[in-house]
């Protein structure tokens, strides 16, 4: 073999090890872009399983009389008041605070009210009539949790441990491991609550009383359907009423309802 032949098979080879090199070096840049890109996925499923969550504050239940379920009262009372809310939201919470013991104290404990409070979403004012919905999941799930606690007999348990405990709108508060902790705050069953949650059960409850406030065509949360029936007549009437308004504006609706349907 000539040195020109030689010199020629040397470059070439010189030439495949140059290229093999880089043919490796972008093999490890591309395995390292797959680890990096597994870590991260890895990172953004395992996180919110493992990130602390914001305390939980105990909550003291108001006391109601005849509970069933998500309904107070006695189911025979003259007036029926149906509450459409959202535990999200800051008006429901203002009403739940400041007016809703004192219904259930002087309507529904004298069997003058039959008081029931079913979800509507998180409701943006001024959307409803242009189609709008409930927004986010933390609504429809912390309306879920509050119905597999009806299964336990601690519906209103949960309902006031959930107002106690948000912490603002799609901020987190009701994340499912935080409603966990919710729920076993107010000692129900964990394996049954767990089971209840995970399959959805409630689902389609929660969106049944969605269409039931588009029926009552509501315009926001909270929102009041109440209804009676007049003295002498057998077919109910039906008022409504919107937003966390004080105590006196309830007063006087329920009290006009109670003396049509001569209770009062």
């Amino acid at each position: 073999m000539s040195r020109k032949d030689r010199e020629g098979m040397s470059k070439r080879q010189e030439f495949r090890e140059k290229r093999r090199r880089a043919e490796q070096r972008s093999r490890l840049v591309w395995i390292g872009l797959i680890v990096i890109g597994a870590l991260l996925v890895a990172f953004f499923l395992i996180y919110p399983q493992v990130k602390p969550i914001a305390a939980i504050q105990p909550a003291t239940p108001e006391a109601r009389p005849n509970v069933n379920r998500n309904s107070t009262g006695d189911p025979n009372a003259p007036v029926k008041l149906v509450e459409f809310s959202d535990f999200q939201c800051p008006y429901c919470k203002q009403y739940w605070q400041d007016t809703e013991a004192q219904i259930i104290n002087a309507y529904v404990k004298t069997d003058k009210v039959y008081y029931t409070d079913r979800s509507a979403g998180n409701w943006v004012s001024g959307n409803i009539a242009a189609g709008g919905g409930p927004a986010g999941t933390e609504s429809q799930d912390s309306a879920m949790a509050a119905y597999c606690a009806a299964d336990q007999n601690k519906y209103w348990q949960m309902h006031d441990a959930l107002f106690t405990n948000v912490i603002g709108e799609d901020a987190g508060s009701f994340t499912p491991r935080r409603l966990q902790a919710i729920a076993q705050s107010i000692g129900l069953d964990m394996n049954a609550y767990n089971s209840c949650f995970n399959s959805q059960k409630y689902l389609n409850q929660v969106n049944q009383d969605y269409q039931d406030a588009l029926t009552a065509k509501i315009t926001g949360t909270p929102f009041f359907v109440i209804s009676y029936i007049p003295k002498g007549q057998t077919q109910p009437v039906t008022t409504t009423l919107d937003g966390a308004q004080p105590f006196s504006v309830f007063q006087q609706t329920l009290d006009q309802a109670l003396k049509a349907a001569g209770a009062q």
